[in-house]
C-alpha cells in the first residue's frame, strides 16, 4: 500500500527544493572558492573532482543495496545529513589530501543520495504516478538551482572568504534540512525481497538493465553543455556575446520549471517511455547540428537567435530523455530490489560527471562542426537502441516474474 501521494509528492518537493538550493550556490562558487581562496592549483582540483565522482559512480550500487536492507527513508536521511556534514568540514580543509578525502565523501554521499530518494519514491508513489511526481520533482530542482545561483552571484560579486563561506554554511544547511524533510516522510511497506535480493552483483548480472544504465549514461553526456561546453564555444568559435551563455542556461532553467510535468504526461508504460527516449536522442541530434552551425558566423545577432534555438531544442531533449528513464527505471526493477536497481540506473550520473567535460571539451571545441555532429550522433545512436534493448528488458522480467511464480 502507497502513501498519500499528495503528501509525499508535497514534502519531496520541498526536501528536493531546498537542496537544489543549496547545491545552486555551491556549484556556482565552489571552485573559485578552492582555487582563488584556498589556493588549490586548478589541475588539482580538477583532479580532486574526478574522483570524487569517481567514489560515488563505485558507491551508487552498493548504497543501493543498502536502501534495500535497511529502507530508503533510513539511507537517504543518513547521506543527506552525511553531505551537510562533509560541506560543513570544507571550510577545514586546507591542502589537497584533505580536500580530496572530503569532497570524495561528498561525491558517495551524494550520489547515493540520488539512488535512495528515487527508490524512496517508488516506496511512497504507486507506480502509475511516479514519473508524473518525479517530473514534477526535477521542476523544483530547476527552480532551486535558479535561486541558489543568485546566491552564489552575490557571493562571486562580493568576492570575499566571508562569502565563499556563507554559501557553504547555506549548502550545509539545506542537505541538514533535506535530511530533516526526509525523516517526516513514511517509511512506507515495502514488497517481499526478489531472490537474490540479497547480493549486490544481482544487478550486474541483469544484462539488459545493464545495457540500459550504459544508454543513458551516454545519452547524459549533455549534462557539461550548458555549464561548460557552450560559454567556451561561445568566447572562442561565434561572434556572440559571452553573456548569452548565461541567456542559454536560463532557456533550460525555464524549459524544464514549466513544461518538464507536461512532457512527462506522455510517457504511460515502458514502451512509450522508450519510443520518448528515442525521440529525445534524435532531437538532441538537430539541437548539435544547430549549434554547430554557429560556427564562424559574422553576426553576433544571427549568431544569438541561432544558439537560443539551439537551447529550445536541447532542453526538450532533456525533458524527453528525463521522463523517458524515469519510467524505464521505474517499471523494469524488480519489486524488493528498487534502491539497488535505481543505485545502478543513477551511476550514470556521476560517470557522466567523470567522462563528461574532458570528452566533450576535446570533441567539440578541438574538432568544431564535426565535432558536434559526432556528439549529436552518438546519443541519437544511444536513443534508438533504447527502444530494442527495453524489449530485451521487458522480456526478460517477464520470464524471470515466470520463474518465481513457478519456484513458489
Amino acid at each position: 500500500m502507497h502513501a498519500d501521494t499528495r503528501k509525499v509528492s508535497a514534502t519531496l518537493a520541498r526536501t528536493h527544493l531546498v537542496n537544489a538550493i543549496g547545491d545552486g550556490a555551491f556549484l556556482v562558487t565552489f571552485a573559485l572558492y578552492f582555487t582563488h581562496v584556498v589556493g588549490l592549483p586548478a589541475a588539482r582540483f580538477g583532479l580532486g573532482m574526478s574522483l570524487a565522482w569517481a567514489a560515488g559512480f563505485l558507491a551508487s550500487v552498493p548504497a543501493g543495496h543498502l536502501a534495500d536492507r535497511f529502507g530508503p527513508r533510513r539511507v537517504a536521511v543518513a547521506l543527506a545529513a552525511g553531505t551537510a556534514v562533509t560541506v560543513a568540514v570544507l571550510p577545514a580543509v586546507r591542502g589537497f589530501p584533505a580536500f580530496l578525502v572530503v569532497i570524495c565523501a561528498y561525491g558517495v554521499c551524494q550520489s547515493g543520495l540520488t539512488g535512495a530518494r528515487q527508490a524512496l519514491l517508488t516506496r511512497l508513489v504507486a507506480p502509475a504516478e511516479r514519473t508524473r511526481v518525479r517530473a514534477r520533482l526535477q521542476a523544483r530542482i530547476n527552480g532551486g538551482l535558479a535561486l541558489g545561483a543568485v546566491a552564489g552571484a552575490v557571493a562571486l560579486a562580493v568576492d570575499t572568504r566571508a562569502a565563499y563561506l556563507a554559501v557553504l554554511a547555506l549548502d550545509a544547511v539545506a542537505f541538514g534540512v533535506a535530511a530533516l524533510l526526509l525523516s517526516r516522510l513514511p517509511a512506507g511497506a515495502g514488497p517481499a525481497p526478489a531472490a537474490g535480493a540479497g547480493r549486490v552483483l544481482t544487478v550486474l548480472r541483469d544484462r539488459p538493465y545493464a545495457v540500459l544504465t550504459a544508454l543513458n549514461a551516454v545519452m547524459l553526456l549533455y549534462m557539461p553543455l550548458l555549464s561548460l561546453v557552450i560559454p567556451l564555444w561561445i568566447a572562442e568559435a561565434t561572434a556572440a556575446p559571452t553573456w548569452l551563455a548565461a541567456a542559454v542556461l536560463a532557456v533550460n532553467t525555464v524549459g524544464v520549471l514549466l513544461f518538464q510535468v507536461r512532457i512527462a504526461r506522455r510517457v504511460t508504460d515502458v514502451a512509450s517511455a522508450a519510443r520518448t527516449v528515442r525521440t529525445a536522442g534524435l532531437v538532441m541530434l538537430v539541437a548539435c547540428a544547430v549549434f554547430a552551425a554557429t560556427a564562424g558566423t559574422g553576426s553576433p545577432w544571427l549568431t544569438g537567435a541561432v544558439l537560443l534555438t539551439g537551447a529550445l531544442l536541447q532542453v526538450l531533449a532533456e525533458m524527453l530523455q528525463a521522463a523517458g528513464s524515469w519510467e524505464l527505471s521505474f517499471a523494469l526493477a524488480p519489486a524488493g530490489q528498487h534502491g539497488l536497481y535505481q543505485g545502478m540506473y543513477t551511476s550514470g550520473i556521476p560517470l557522466a560527471r567523470i567522462l563528461g567535460p574532458a570528452a566533450l571539451t576535446g570533441l567539440i571545441l578541438g574538432y568544431g562542426v564535426p565535432g558536434w555532429l559526432a556528439l549529436g550522433g552518438l546519443i541519437a545512436g544511444a536513443g534508438l537502441a533504447t527502444v530494442p534493448v527495453t524489449r530485451w528488458a521487458a522480456r526478460h522480467r517477464r520470464r524471470r516474474n515466470a520463474s518465481r511464480i513457478i519456484s513458489a
